[in-house]
């Protein structure tokens, strides 16, 4: 895990996926409106796990030593400033939690969001390739993160988020910054016309906006999908208009990341999101 560096907050401008002219290095991070709001990302490094789940792998249900994950998830609430964890039990879902002093560090409701208003408590979301979307008021008085793959993203676990955190604190979107997290890139996610369709995408043999045509050497009908776009633009269409991507593939950073698709059995990451 790496001390991140603070980078101006800025908008986009055109990209064609993790991969495209907006990378940013995965210690880039985005500058919260307010100093009284953390976040942290971690890292495959700097834990005890043994291969396959080299070293810092943070998930309890990927066939890893119990005690390993213990420690591991002790260093990264370690680099939390004293905020408390709360662990969800993701499922692909669009549901989200309101987080508060007495939430438990796991919540038996399954979800896939979590957002808060009280100082000390970390919205946390596991990934490994899904995109983890972190979102804060401009006013620093309101955080939130969202577990995004694909099968999220399309059912509308973003605006999921954004809705719960609008009518909680009685915002708007444009009263909200996001931070999209480090995902696998659009020249790796090879997906099918299930996904095109999931996202009301007519499946044509062509390309279309965040699909790339790219058909395996038999023929097969296949795409590379754009997370990172998909998910900037589904933002955008909400209301929110500060945005930055990691720009980090996790799939072409074997060193860095965990990869479910690149590895099959693997660890997991974890983006954590507090108000100090």
């Amino acid at each position: 895990m790496t001390v991140p560096r603070r980078v101006p907050m800025v908008r986009p401008e055109g990209s064609d996926g993790a991969d495209g002219p907006v990378r940013a290095g995965a210690s880039d991070w985005p500058e919260w409106p307010s100093a009284q709001v953390g976040a942290f990302m971690s890292t495959r490094a700097g834990g005890v796990s043994a291969a396959p789940w080299a070293s810092l792998n943070l998930g309890r249900s990927v066939g890893d030593a119990p005690e390993a994950v213990a420690e591991n998830r002790r260093r990264f609430v370690a680099r939390l400033d004293g905020a408390r964890p709360v662990w969800l039990r993701q499922v692909h879902g669009v549901d989200v939690l309101r987080l508060d002093a007495h939430t438990p560090e796991h919540p038996d409701a399954a979800a896939d969001g979590a957002w808060s208003s009280e100082r000390g408590v970390a919205c946390v979301v596991s990934c490994a390739d899904c995109m983890p979307v972190l979102m804060v008021s401009l006013d620093g008085g309101v955080v939130g993160a969202a577990h995004a793959g694909w099968r999220g993203l399309a059912a509308g676990v973003v605006e999921s988020l954004l809705d719960a955190m609008c009518r909680g604190s009685r915002r708007s979107p444009a009263d909200f910054a996001a931070w999209l997290g480090p995902c696998i890139g659009a020249r790796h996610f090879e997906v099918g016309a299930e996904v095109l369709r999931a996202f009301g995408v007519d499946a044509r043999a062509a390309d279309s906006a965040h699909f790339a045509y790219a058909p395996r050497a038999d023929g097969a009908p296949r795409w590379r999908a754009d997370l990172a776009g998909l998910a900037s633009e589904r933002l955008e269409t909400a209301g929110v208009r500060a945005l930055r991507r990691s720009g980090e593939c996790t799939y072409a950073d074997a060193s860095r990341y965990f990869s479910y698709r690149r590895d099959g059995a693997t660890g997991r990451m974890a983006a954590a999101i507090w108000r100090r």
